[in-house]
């Protein structure tokens, strides 16, 4: 399966956005992407002191924006978040949906960032609440177990999705400079080598206000845990073809007893 990882550099405006994503779609499609993979909160960044005004609901305006990228493009949308109201609460929910705009379920974030560093203090807590489910999507017959950004350091996330039939782990991300720096790649290889399933991370980065800067390096991680797309810095999208009986070779040939 060929997909496509689009890197951006959201804002709070969701129009601006999306005019950059249908752009990326289109090369990405010229270049064959059936399925692409989008970052956290790709559809409207806040400054992470109140969240966005744009928030989706089941069926609303911004909802059909989303959706419509699929059916607009005919390829499968996994894994980008968007802040969701739910109940009167903030959730930062993963959306996906399949060529033709069905909506194949979504994830809502469980594990909520919160760091102290030496310049600031962040917690995602403020603004969101968190989820309490996991969840796997299929597309054409490959199982995607979900996550998102801060999920990527519980181990155990990506250990159930193995054990139920996973073949792709993605965390969209809007990863910090100096977190991204010291653990973002070590991390996603991480998962991926003791999984033996591809792990696909689409971030953000850039300035995207006065407070938040984002580490890109959106990456594509084979079963071995090999890199096999980077796409550093700047605003860009990258199409890669995923080997899926290689899942198997590695798979047989380190054996995990389970």
């Amino acid at each position: 399966m060929k997909i496509a990882v689009l890197q951006l550099t959201s804002v709070l405006d969701y129009k601006a956005n999306l005019e950059v994503i249908r752009s990326q779609l289109t090369e990405a499609k010229s270049l064959g992407a059936e399925a692409f993979f989008m970052p956290e909160v790709f559809y409207s960044m806040s400054n992470g002191v109140t969240p966005t005004p744009y928030l989706v609901e089941e069926g609303n305006e911004h909802y059909k924006e989303i959706q419509k990228l699929s059916t607009d493009f005919g390829m499968a949308q996994i894994g980008g978040s968007a802040a969701t109201l739910l109940n009167g609460k903030v959730v930062n929910r993963a959306y996906n949906f399949d060529k033709n705009g069905k909506d194949l379920g979504h994830y809502d974030k469980i594990n909520l960032f919160a760091c102290d560093l030496p310049d600031k203090k962040i917690s995602e807590a403020a603004n969101y609440t968190a989820g309490s489910e996991y969840k796997m999507v299929e597309v054409n017959s490959v199982k995607i177990g979900l996550g998102i950004c801060f999920d990527m350091r519980f181990s155990e996330l990506g250990l159930h999705y193995r054990m139920n039939g996973a073949n792709i782990l993605t965390y969209p991300a809007a990863f910090t400079v100096p977190t991204g720096k010291a653990h973002w790649h070590t991390l996603l290889r991480a998962r991926a080598i003791e999984n033996q399933c591809y792990v696909i991370a689409a971030a953000q980065w850039g300035h995207h206000n006065e407070k938040i800067q984002t580490y890109g390096h959106s990456l594509v991680i084979d079963p071995w845990g090999d890199i096999i797309m980077d796409l550093e810095e700047g605003v860009k999208v990258g199409v890669v073809e995923l080997d899926f009986p290689k899942i198997e070779l590695i798979r047989k040939s380190v054996s995990m007893n389970r």
